[in-house]
């Protein structure tokens, strides 16, 4: 399957987004950050819409009608993401704020009460601040010790350091799947069968993996996995945990409250049964239907053809970076199909600063990220300041790139006669 052949499923999905028909400074919005936030498409929008119109009520709490409803609705949603993720059982899928809290959620209640004075804690040099600062705090608390894996030549995971930093003492590895900087899709199937060998458990983080491409939980064979819902076309406000049943039975509740308790007295209180063990209070019910409604959207898609149409648009994309001299790409290159990376592309452009480029492109309508994208640490590993990051979703075109590089070459251009 070729770009041109299947270019036209970006044209064919644009007209479920409202939001990419609009002009930014007078121009049509080309839209590149979505490894930061993607698009909702209406199936989403009017899901929630619904739910606040037709059946706004609290879930699990009340026998009238309106209250089971959204009960089912709530359930039903996860149901949907445990297929999704090929979960063993639904019990497996606790609902978060975000990949962040789920992360935090393991942190506090596995960390904190599994972890002693001298065991070790992995993870890499490329991991986003919220898969490093929970762990520098159960260092800190515990005692473990974080070791990290750092970048081979081509800046991606170093799998050698990797085994040679594996060790008895290592209790807790925790690793992006896709890095939101370099790009790289790092082996984790054979980290967590390497990291299992020692008896550590591992946690995958899958924010950049889980809206592009195929996730099995079951064949990765992770502890834990965590992802943001507003990154797989989702609102804000809503995530997931998975975790293998036998690890979340053990862990003791992350936050006390509704929902979670099975009876209550004075002096104890005994808990219900999972996931709800991990859910307190009243959740974000309407965005958990309508991260159900997004997950309903990408597989009537299909994530394996998701995967082939942003592959190729990489390459395209990265074909057409190559030929501005001035632009110097983070990560691993794409295969000549556009394969073997993620559908981003993180770069610095000689003396001009990341932010002025990404400023200037948005008098063009061009939206792209720039900054550190929360990967500080790498980025005093590749000696930059910040880096500019086009990312690239399913309803992009490719027509859209040829927009982005006519005004990142303008921009370019406007400064070189500043500067030279």
């Amino acid at each position: 399957m070729t770009l041109t052949q299947e270019k036209t499923l970006g044209n064919l999905v644009r007209q479920d987004f409202p939001i990419l028909h609009q002009e930014v400074n007078g121009k049509p919005l080309v839209y590149l950050d979505n490894a930061a936030t993607s698009q909702k498409p209406l199936l989403v929008l009017d899901t929630i819409r619904n739910y606040y119109e037709q059946y706004n009520a609290n879930v699990h709490r009340g026998a009238h009608h309106l209250s089971s409803k959204a009960t089912d609705a709530y359930e039903a949603a996860r149901d949907k993401i445990a297929n999704f993720i090929n979960a063993k059982s639904r019990q497996e899928i606790v609902f978060t704020r975000n990949a962040t809290e789920a992360i935090n959620l393991v942190a506090y209640s596995w960390g904190m009460n599994n972890l002693q004075p001298g065991d070790e804690i992995i993870l890499s040099v490329m991991e986003h601040h919220s898969n490093i600062i929970p762990w520098q705090f159960v260092a800190q608390k515990t005692g473990a010790i974080l070791k990290y894996v750092e970048l081979t030549p081509e800046e991606t995971f170093d799998l050698e350091q990797f085994k040679k930093l594996l060790s008895h003492k290592t209790k807790f590895v925790s690793i992006v799947h896709v890095s939101n900087t370099l790009g790289c899709i790092n082996p984790v199937k054979e980290i967590c069968q390497l990291a299992h060998e020692k008896g550590a458990k591992i946690l995958i983080d899958a924010c950049q993996s889980v809206p592009h491409m195929p996730v099995d939980v079951q064949q990765i064979n992770c502890d834990w996995l965590v992802a943001s819902g507003h990154k797989m076309c989702a609102p804000t406000g809503v995530g997931f945990l998975y975790g293998k049943l036998e690890n979340l039975e053990s862990m003791p509740p992350f936050m006390g409250g509704g929902e979670m308790i099975a009876d209550v007295f004075l002096d104890y209180s005994t808990y219900t049964e999972l996931p709800h063990k991990f859910e307190a209070g009243t959740p974000a019910i309407g965005e958990a239907i309508a991260l159900g409604a997004a997950v309903d959207y990408l597989n009537n898609i299909g994530m394996d053809k998701i995967y082939v149409y942003e592959s190729e648009l990489t390459g395209y994309l990265f074909e057409q970076l190559g030929k501005i001299p001035e632009v110097r790409i983070y990560g691993p290159l794409p295969d000549n199909k556009g394969y073997g990376r993620a559908a981003l592309a993180s770069f610095t452009t000689g003396e001009v600063h990341p932010n002025d480029v990404s400023t200037l492109l948005d008098n063009e309508g061009v939206a792209i990220r720039s900054g550190h994208h929360c990967t500080q640490p790498l980025h005093r590993i590749l000696n930059a300041p910040g880096s500019a990051r086009a990312s690239l979703s399913f309803y992009n075109t490719s027509e859209e790139i040829d927009i982005f590089i006519k005004a990142l070459k303008e921009t370019l251009d406007f400064f070189s006669n500043i500067i030279g």
